[in-house]
């Protein structure tokens, strides 16, 4: 059966010119700072998103685990948007081990924060309410359909921030996607945040790692902080080997994934009960929202022809484009997603809702 994975671009596997990367690295002992091929990918990031300094780590998770335990003390909160993967998808880390909060509130259609929302929840001076720490945007939204907050959207939440002396983040585990759509540098686009994260593990194609940038005083401290979290490595250079590769050829081809998820949804669109806004398809992420309440049953039927998604509720199904996926990949994904709709809407099959799956 022919598989076209479409449930991450964390599925993404490394490109032939990163897998002999990593067999070619030059390494040493990252922990000492002894690892050369570590310290160039780090260079290179950092100067990439106009940051002092970077520190490769081993997961987005971390990156932001790392610059909130740099920049926030316990017992304060971050303000986050509601439907970001700091909020949803870390397992409550920045609670069990930073002691951190979070005030989620609810994101704006285009996937930002309101800014009088924002100013009104900021708390500097309660005895009830735990005390502001910082405020973080994720770019591109993941749940908001892969939408990309341009420069002057990322500006206003910033000024905010630093108006009442308080650190901004940008969790960029998928930047570059924002960089490709927007057509505009990573170092302009991140010019106001204070820490910045993004993977090289998603549409970057790297098998592994994140870069957290900041100023050189916060790094510094973000290197203890991983020690204290396990994270500190050795021989890191066969991972950062990769991330140089995607930095440096897997960022332009991005575009391709963009074009993919268009060209999905607007396949998707076209079939009938099905419902994508395929003109707001912004990056490699998109949502379809099925009429009925048998949606869960008809995702683990296409799932069962191996056409992978995420069936995400209320959210609707979640399809991400990346690298290795092709456009007769996503004519094949098409064609058997209106199949199955046709026979499933005749009852020709039925299908265990346990076979679909489910998860950010």
């Amino acid at each position: 059966m022919r598989i076209v994975d479409l449930r991450s671009d964390t599925k993404t596997m490394p490109s032939a010119q990163m897998r002999m990367a990593i067999a070619e690295a030059e390494l040493g002992d990252a922990d000492e700072g002894e690892d050369p091929t570590v310290n160039k990918l780090e260079a290179m990031a950092a100067q990439r998103l106009g940051k002092e300094a970077a520190i490769l780590v081993s997961s987005g998770t971390q990156g932001n685990m790392t610059a909130v335990l740099s920049q926030c003390a316990r017992g304060k909160s971050v303000i986050v948007g509601k439907n970001t993967h700091i909020n949803l998808g870390e397992a409550g880390g920045l609670a069990s081990l930073a002691g951190v909060s979070l005030h989620a509130l609810q994101n704006t259609s285009s996937g930002s924060l309101d800014a009088d929302e924002v100013t009104s929840s900021i708390n500097l001076n309660s005895k009830d309410w735990p005390e502001t720490g910082m405020i973080s945007l994720e770019n591109t939204q993941n749940l908001e359909g892969g939408l990309a907050l341009n420069q002057g959207q990322l500006k206003v939440i910033a000024d905010i921030a630093h108006d009442h002396d308080l650190p901004f983040h940008i969790d960029g585990a998928r930047l570059f996607n924002a960089v490709v759509y927007l057509g505009v540098s990573a170092d302009e686009l991140v010019h106001d945040a204070d820490t910045v994260t993004f993977c090289l593990s998603k549409g970057l194609a790297a098998p592994v790692g994140s870069v957290l940038c900041g100023t050189e005083e916060t790094i510094a401290e973000a290197r203890r902080w991983v020690k204290y979290l396990g994270g500190s490595m050795r021989q890191a250079g066969i991972i950062a080997a990769a991330g140089i590769v995607a930095l440096e050829s897997m960022v332009e081809r991005l575009a391709d994934d963009h074009e993919h998820a268009r060209r999905l949804a607007t396949g998707l669109q076209s079939i009938i009960g099905f419902k994508v806004d395929a003109e707001n398809v912004q990056s490699n992420i998109l949502f379809a929202h099925v009429e009925g309440n048998d949606g869960a049953q008809l995702a683990a039927a296409i799932n069962e022809r191996g056409i992978r998604f995420y069936d995400l509720c209320e959210l609707g199904w979640r399809f991400v484009t990346g690298y290795g996926i092709t456009s007769d990949d996503i004519d094949h994904a098409l064609d058997v997603v209106e199949t199955t709709v046709r026979e499933f809407r005749e009852g020709r099959i039925t299908v265990s809702v346990s076979n679909a799956p489910s998860r950010l």
